[in-house]
């Protein structure tokens, strides 16, 4: 049966931070957000984003060296490359698979959100 996973910061919405389904963490989207506050530019976001991510799946008991596969939602593909740069950094070992999309709008009017599965 999926298990809810529980952080310290609250979500935006009715959905829990990530769910444990057998072996896999599944993770909502994050945004780059810290105290409430949406991070300026679309690199401090980015890093924001993946700074939470990796939080969730602590809490979920995992690693951002498990994660199989990230969606990136971006505002703007012009971004692309600058948000390129950070994500680099925050997967070494193993890169996941990935798809990038531009969307029109994102929650707190975000330039980025990032979700992720990962393995347990």
């Amino acid at each position: 049966m999926p298990e809810a996973v529980a952080t310290s910061t609250p979500c935006l919405g009715p959905y829990s931070p990530a769910v444990k389904a057998g072996n896999l963490v599944f993770v909502s989207g994050q945004l780059g957000i810290k105290d409430g506050e949406l991070a300026d530019g679309v690199q401090a976001q980015t890093r924001l984003c993946l700074e939470n991510l990796k939080g969730v799946l602590e809490a979920a008991g995992t690693a951002m060296k498990n994660v199989v596969k990230c969606q990136v939602y971006l505002k703007n593909m012009d971004d692309f490359a600058k948000v390129n740069e950070v994500y680099a950094e925050f997967f070494t070992e193993s890169k996941p698979a990935r798809i990038c999309v531009e969307v029109a709008r994102l929650p707190k009017d975000a330039l980025v959100e990032i979700d992720a599965i990962a393995e347990q």
